[in-house]
């Protein structure tokens, strides 16, 4: 029996790095075991911001790549300010106040010409393509996975001229994103993006999302079938990793300048003036973009001489740091709108078999998968006593050579368990 053949349109493949390609680099390398012939459609000329040449190993020589063209706007945007074009690509937006005038227009102009994003002008040569190929290659079922959210109204067009399936995934939400707030909307243009997202929400035959916050938010705009499969682990082959001879505590990804709990920095300098053991054991590895913020707020706290800023690093490499770091930093903004975000990268932590250390919002949904999975302590942003305690506590354990965590239920998270949650959908 032939395969049942889908078609994916994303923007984000590799050797696009960071999180946003590794969802469905491993759905695509998963589906074939059930049954599900993958196509990729792709841009043949993005703008990343960031790229990992490392996870082309994960792509299949028998998979099909289709490509076209795409007009990136950040590329014009680079003749004006290369350094604000990049930083706002990667989605990294500088507080009000140390705003250039360069980069207040260009945050007006993104938000407000180009909606829903930056990468509208690829939508109709998409469909245009899609259409012939669709038809030519006996394929009934699409899907499209956003940000950026414009790819879903590739998928709309398709749906709205074939009539064939369409499985509209969200890996993150769409107008309460946390950084929407922060391009400079226009009530109409504001007004435009909810209608956009209703259509898309109501004409899907199916609507998937990373967490069920989302979930539970979307529910109040669309009464069509949402699923919820969150990010997950993959099996990861990194080589023999030893554990960090000193009591290193990890953050891997971007430090963005309001993912800055001071109840953290506070702790960690109190414990280093009170205990000088503590002090001289113990390093802070930053892995991946921080802010100036952070860093001026991790100085300000006599910090920084101990802090070890690696930069960004390969996925592999990334890999590498989790298995060998002592506690594992998980930092989200306290926000009402960052309830739903759950990292990729907890579920790697998850499975490093490190005990991870978690800030963030009251009430979401990384709390309770921590809570679930019994593999680490999540903290909210005003709770010194608590997140002291358990940091001691784990210098204890580190010192008497017995820190680990306890995991339970991991499986559920594996990437190719989700894939089979996504082949049934299909």
């Amino acid at each position: 029996m032939d395969k049942k053949k889908v078609l994916i349109v994303t923007y984000y493949w590799p050797p696009a790095g960071g999180p946003g390609v590794q969802r469905w680099l491993k759905f695509v390398k998963y589906l074939p075991d059930f049954d599900i012939e993958p196509i990729v459609y792709t841009p043949e000329n993005p703008n990343y911001p960031i790229q990992d040449d490392s996870l082309t190993s994960d792509v299949s020589d028998k998979l099909t790549v289709l490509k076209q063209p795409i007009k990136e706007p950040y590329k014009l945007a680079g003749l004006f300010s290369k350094k604000s074009s990049y930083t706002i690509s990667k989605g990294i937006i500088p507080e009000t106040k140390r705003q250039s005038l360069i980069e207040r227009l260009m945050l007006y102009v993104r938000g407000n010409f180009f909606i829903p994003d930056a990468r509208k002008a690829w939508v109709k040569p998409s469909v245009g393509f899609l259409l012939n190929y669709l038809k030519g290659n006996n394929i009934d079922t699409i899907i499209t996975t956003g940000p950026p959210h414009s790819l879903h109204l590739i998928g709309l067009q398709l749906k709205e001229q074939l009539g064939l399936q369409w499985i509209a995934d969200f890996r993150d939400p769409w107008t309460t994103i946390g950084y929407h707030k922060q391009l400079k909307l226009t009530q109409r243009s504001k007004q435009k993006h909810k209608e956009l997202e209703l259509k898309v929400l109501n004409t899907a035959d199916r609507i998937i999302v990373t967490s069920s916050v989302t979930k539970k938010e979307f529910e109040g705009l669309t009464s069509q079938p949402i699923e919820v499969i969150t990010n997950g682990y993959d099996v990861e082959t990194v080589g023999e990793t030893v554990l960090d001879a000193k009591f290193t505590l990890a953050h891997i990804g971007s430090l963005l300048s309001k993912r800055n709990p001071e109840v953290l920095w506070q702790v960690l300098s109190d414990l280093v003036i009170e205990n000088k053991q503590f002090a001289r054991g113990f390093q802070l590895n930053l892995v991946g973009y921080v802010s100036d913020n952070v860093l001026k707020e991790i100085n300000k706290y006599g910090l920084i001489g101990y802090t070890n800023e690696v930069g960004y690093v390969s996925h592999s490499e990334s890999v590498k740091y989790q298995k060998q770091s002592q506690v594992l930093l998980l930092i989200e903004i306290d926000s009402e709108d960052t309830k739903c975000i759950i990292p990729g990268k907890l579920f790697e932590y998850m499975v490093s078999d490190r005990p991870i250390i978690a800030l963030g919002p009251k009430g979401s949904d990384v709390e309770s998968i921590l809570k679930e999975t019994n593999t680490g302590a999540y903290f909210y942003y005003d709770a010194y006593g608590m997140l002291k305690t358990t940091i001691l506590d784990h210098y204890k354990a580190y010192r008497e050579g017995s820190l680990q965590p306890y995991p339970i239920g991991l499986k559920k998270y594996s990437r190719k368990a989700l894939t089979e949650s996504l082949s049934k959908l299909i």
